[in-house]
């Protein structure tokens, strides 16, 4: 599995000691394998122990959706993104859930259910702000359906950065079926498992949840995971990108660049409004946030020759990639609102 992950070096799990054994520690009970999306965090184990705090308390830890539903919100939103990754490791977990006794509502098959077929629809398109469908679930299902988009979102771009293409061998043949087959039993099982909500938000100090977006608020769980992860890697962020670096991701993602621009020479273009020495690592923030399956060897070396550690590659990333995930998160919120008849005094808010 540590042979995935590219460009920086995790700490192996025999090793690990203090906060990052303790990730360790929950994430072989919880998640049941040490996930590569995780490790590849552990350089910098504030961007750890935030990772490890959305994933679980939005997609493992139970709730009102079922984790099957979950995860076909996981699989969708990394289909949008390009994510293959992503894609082969969630997907084999829906297919894995078919059939198996699941929390409310009970596990179904995507293909033939209505349902999850608008779900996984939703998911898919759940980073298009212009072409988004109606949000196919109630309210009270927001914290845990928009809290797995955000983090798939997050994790995409992560993944696309650090991780190799896919965990499976090969693209086609008799290898690559069996391997999805036998992906699909173990992630089916590992899927399974019951965890108890809340357990990995004290990973982190307390930070205040805001009233908007509030797409977390009905779980105090997930807005507290969310709240606390994101001042922990607004901190890293802060930490390894000048306040004018930082500003300018922002910006771009506030008003980002059409996808024909931003397949041509806009970085290059965008990034001439930083002082030479602090282009490397703009870079790589700009392109996480807005274009991560465009990171290359070379933009990384291009880190390294500036002075960046692993550490450093790790938190700037994470800093753009949750940049972007919440601004996609808040789009969610406001479609829910704006599609409720009768939001009540939650929606309100």
């Amino acid at each position: 599995m540590l042979t995935h992950i590219r460009h920086v070096t995790p700490v192996p799990p025999n090793t690990a000691t203090g906060a990052v054994a303790e990730v360790y520690r929950q994430l072989a009970t919880d998640f049941g394998v040490y996930a590569p999306p995780v490790m590849l965090h552990s350089p910098a184990p504030e961007a750890l122990r935030a990772c490890w705090t959305l994933l679980r308390e939005t997609l493992l830890a139970d709730g009102l959706v079922s984790r099957r539903a979950k995860e076909v919100v996981a699989e969708a939103v990394s289909l949008g993104n390009r994510c293959p990754y992503c894609v082969d490791v969630h997907g084999a977990a829906v297919t894995g859930l078919v059939g198996r006794p699941g929390r409310r509502p009970v596990n179904r098959d995507p293909a033939t259910d209505p349902e999850l077929t608008a779900l996984a629809e939703w998911g898919r398109r759940s980073g298009e702000p212009a072409d988004r469908p109606t949000p196919p679930f109630p309210l009270a299902y927001a914290p845990e359906l928009i809290g797995v988009a955000v983090v798939f979102h997050y994790l995409n771009r992560m993944v696309h950065v650090f991780l190799q293409e896919s965990p499976l061998p090969g693209t086609t043949g008799p290898v690559r079926k069996v391997a999805s087959q036998i992906a699909s039993r173990v992630m089916g099982g590992l899927a399974g498992v019951r965890v108890p909500p809340g357990r990995s938000v004290d990973l982190l100090p307390p930070a205040p949840i805001p009233a908007a977006p509030g797409w977390s608020l009905g779980q105090p769980h997930i807005a507290a995971a969310m709240a606390r992860s994101a001042g922990a890697l607004h901190a890293a962020g802060a930490q390894v990108l000048p306040k004018r670096t930082r500003a300018l991701v922002l910006a771009t993602l506030a008003d980002p660049p059409a996808p024909t621009l931003a397949a041509g020479t806009f970085f290059d273009a965008a990034l001439t409004a930083l002082p030479p020495d602090e282009r490397p690592l703009g870079r790589l923030a700009l392109l996480t946030a807005l274009a991560p399956y465009r990171v290359t060897a070379g933009d990384i070396a291009a880190c390294r020759v500036a002075g960046a550690d692993d550490a450093t590659l790790v938190r700037t990333a994470a800093w753009a990639s949750l940049s972007a995930a919440r601004l996609i998160g808040a789009g969610l919120d406001n479609d829910l609102i704006a599609h409720t008849d009768d939001p009540g005094p939650e929606a309100k808010r």
